[in-house]
């Protein structure tokens, strides 16, 4: 069973802690995604076996946190992350963000940079509300979003279609990264595939060129899709976020 931990609002965030030796490492996941996935189990054991403390949690609307998935947004999304840092780690973080994870991780590390040691991102999607929603929709999904406040999408990794809200879109645009300088400078990784369907590999490219950080490497995994998730590529995250920790 999960911990709980309560926020302010009364919203409660699921969540797995390991103890162990700094920096810490916190996984972030993906949009509708939980903390029950490969990567985040993957990268729990590689902090065991290390020594490292570790942490995964759900957002509220995700996994078995409180709340309802078509009610968030980025912002709230990015807030339960602040707060997860706050209250149940101590000391530098590594965080590491996969798809709109990797969005919540840049966010996060603006919120506390002083707290962050290094990021690591995988299929990093920052700015997708604005920069790969819009354009995908038809034009009776647009339709649907004005006169209904919300669009039904298809969704290839679950059961079901995404119901995408207005409110998602409109909020995320506070929340924008890639549209002026990242003012972070901590070590960064970013790992992408190059048939990634749903976030184009020039994404890595553009968090690249945006962070202040000199130390930022890219990693471009060659017919890599958007998930990333067979075991090599579990082998491959869990290197790369072992390489940088050795590295602090």
């Amino acid at each position: 069973m999960p911990e709980i931990l309560t926020r302010d609002d009364g919203t409660t965030i699921a969540y797995h802690h390991t103890p162990g030796k700094s920096p810490g490492v916190i996984f972030m996941t993906g949009f509708k995604s939980d903390m029950t996935g490969g990567k985040a189990l993957a990268l729990e054991e590689l902090c065991k076996k290390r020594g490292q403390a570790y942490l995964r949690f759900d957002y509220s609307g995700h996994g078995e946190s409180s709340g309802a998935f078509e009610d968030g947004t980025i912002g709230q999304w990015a807030g339960d992350a602040v707060a997860a840092l706050d209250e149940l780690t101590e000391g530098p973080q590594v965080l590491v963000g996969s798809s709109m994870g990797g969005w919540i991780m840049l966010l996060t590390a603006l919120a506390r940079p002083e707290r962050v040691a290094g990021l690591v991102g995988t299929a990093a999607a920052p700015d997708f509300t604005e920069d790969m929603i819009p354009g995908d929709l038809s034009a009776e999904q647009k339709e649907q979003l004005q006169a209904q406040g919300f669009a039904i999408i298809p969704n290839c990794y679950d059961d079901g279609p995404y119901k995408i809200t207005k409110a998602l879109l409109d909020e995320g645009r506070n929340h924008l990264v890639l549209r002026d300088e990242i003012p972070l400078d901590c070590p960064v990784r970013l790992i992408h595939g190059t048939n990634d369907e749903d976030v184009p590999w020039q994404t890595s490219l553009k968090i690249a060129e945006r962070l202040r950080s000199q130390d930022v490497e890219t990693l471009f995994v060659k017919n890599g899709d958007h998930r990333l998730s067979e075991a090599h590529d579990l082998n491959r995250l869990c290197r790369t976020v072992g390489r940088l920790l050795d590295k602090l």
